[in-house]
């Protein structure tokens, strides 16, 4: 049987102060997964190094895995936020360009801080998937079905719902595996022509 961890917070912080010492327990936490890791992630660990008391930090998460958490869920939003701002007007483009926006977008958002997102995709599942990264999928499905819809003329595949799971999950894919192997690909424009030329390809869209 698995072990359940209380990965919700126990409370906000509303005060000014109370929010130094959140944000300061959190920067904490993601410099110690990355630089060591989960396991040595405790909550003394924690507290030491933001500077603050075991018991401040027991005043707002019950457990490591709960701070882990809310780190995580802080990061995928920070990316959903790259990929809305990224495909900013992109409806409007013809498929191959719109292809080229996606990789794009979501090449920038695995960018931010990816060594700690390796840390996550490595660790997360010691605290359970989290609604924010589920989120972050199921609103990159419904713009990819919806570019489709709009474009349903000028693309090969007839079934929109299982041809936006593929683009995205194809995409994902990619992106996750230059994170946690090739990092150095995030910032090369022939990775990004290479992943275009695969996506456009499968919809079957020709070069304008």
């Amino acid at each position: 049987m698995h072990r359940r961890w209380r990965t919700h917070p126990r409370k906000l912080p509303k005060q000014e102060r109370a929010k130094a010492t959140v944000e300061a327990i959190l920067a904490a936490t993601a410099h110690i997964l990355v630089r060591e890791g989960f396991d040595a992630a405790s909550t003394n660990r924690i507290a030491d190094e933001a500077g603050v008391s075991v018991g401040s930090l027991y005043q707002y998460f019950p457990s490591k895995e709960a701070i882990v958490s809310a780190l995580l869920e802080r990061h995928v939003h920070r990316m959903l936020g790259v990929i809305q701002i990224g495909l900013e007007g992109w409806m409007s483009l013809p498929p191959r360009a719109a292809a080229r926006e996606v990789v794009r977008a979501m090449i920038d958002a695995h960018a931010v801080d990816p060594e700690l997102h390796r840390v996550f995709m490595e660790e997360t599942p010691r605290v359970g998937r989290l609604e924010g990264a589920a989120e972050l999928e199921r609103k990159f499905l419904e713009l990819a079905e919806a570019y489709l819809q709009r474009h349903r003329d000028r693309i090969r595949p007839r079934n929109l719902e299982i041809a936006a799971f593929l683009v995205v999950q194809t995409v994902e894919a990619l992106t996750h595996a230059a994170v946690l192997y090739r990092r150095e690909k995030l910032r090369s424009e022939e990775f990004l022509d290479e992943a275009t030329e695969l996506v456009a390809r499968y919809l079957r869209v020709g070069r304008g």
